[in-house]
């Protein structure tokens, strides 16, 4: 990229004032008008120029994609601080509960991040990376704040507008949103690391905390098989390159079929995120391969 400086002449460089007078040109007897001073020109250039463009509160971005103020990483950390991540994970909770969904609010966007980011640390991935798995882990279903249905694309749209508006990088926005609005099945698909350790992480997430509906005898089959599990662990042994899932479930809530049921399509997901990280994926159902 070319530069354009304004080079400083010294007092031995600068034209002499004689040079300021009318000449004329030999070749054409035209007379020339004097050259206007330095001071001259600033004060002619400044009249011409347009008002300055009103500040908006929008980063401004180079040609190379960076802001214009150097500024450190975005961190979960400042995330979780933003008001609009708070409320809008917090209301979309509320529609999923009116609706008898399970539990999708700051509890489960926690567990997602730290389960994420712990994938991508165990198999030796670079720290931003397992970040970025831990921010787009924690925002993955903040579109529930306007409908279940649609939840994905509005998710990574939402997402886009806060992490712009909070100076991240445009392809660190890029490997997030792209997490976002992959997570769900049937068609999300683990297109980096990023993504598949969220695919994982989510899913994982099955347990009796989740159950929002508070009459046993209303339980849909989610309700069902979420309830019924007592412990949930995932597994990650970057030696044999496996990732499991291991589960405690009482089967006088719900059976180990019941299960199946509805998350088979969600394991096939979960397979693939994992080979997509170089691992094969298990799951284990108190204490037997499955």
């Amino acid at each position: 990229m070319t530069t354009f400086t304004e080079e400083a002449r010294s007092p031995e460089n600068r034209e002499p004032d004689s040079d300021r007078l009318t000449m004329e040109t030999p070749q054409t007897g035209v007379v020339t008008p004097p050259a206007p001073s330095a001071a001259e020109a600033r004060t002619e250039a400044q009249a011409t120029q347009l008002p300055p463009v009103p500040n908006l509160g929008l980063p401004t971005f180079r040609q190379d994609g960076d802001t214009k103020e150097s500024r450190p990483p975005l961190t979960l950390r400042e995330i979780r601080k933003d008001n609009r991540v708070r409320v809008y994970i917090a209301k979309g909770n509320e529609q999923m509960q009116a609706i008898g969904y399970t539990e999708h609010g700051h509890r489960h966007a926690g567990i997602v991040a730290t389960i994420a980011r712990s994938i991508l640390i165990a198999l030796h991935h670079e720290e931003r990376t397992a970040e970025l798995a831990a921010i787009a882990g924690y925002l993955h279903d903040i579109g529930c704040v306007i409908n279940r249905k649609g939840h994905v694309e509005a998710g990574a749209l939402i997402s886009f507008t806060i992490l712009s508006d909070l100076g991240m990088e445009p392809l660190e926005i890029a490997e997030v949103i792209g997490a976002v609005g992959n997570h769900e099945e049937p068609y999300g698909e683990p297109i980096n690391p990023v993504a598949a350790a969220v695919i994982i992480a989510d899913k994982s997430d099955v347990h009796h905390s989740r159950v929002q509906n508070t009459s046993p005898k209303d339980y849909d089959i989610h309700d069902r098989v979420n309830g019924s599990v007592r412990k949930s662990f995932l597994h990650v042994d970057p030696d044999i390159k496996q990732i499991r899932l291991a589960l405690d479930i009482d089967t006088n809530i719900a059976s180990v079929m019941e299960y199946f049921e509805i998350f088979i399509t969600r394991m096939t997901l979960c397979r693939k995120a994992a080979e997509r990280l170089g691992c094969s994926y298990r799951v284990s159902i108190n204490g037997q391969d499955v």
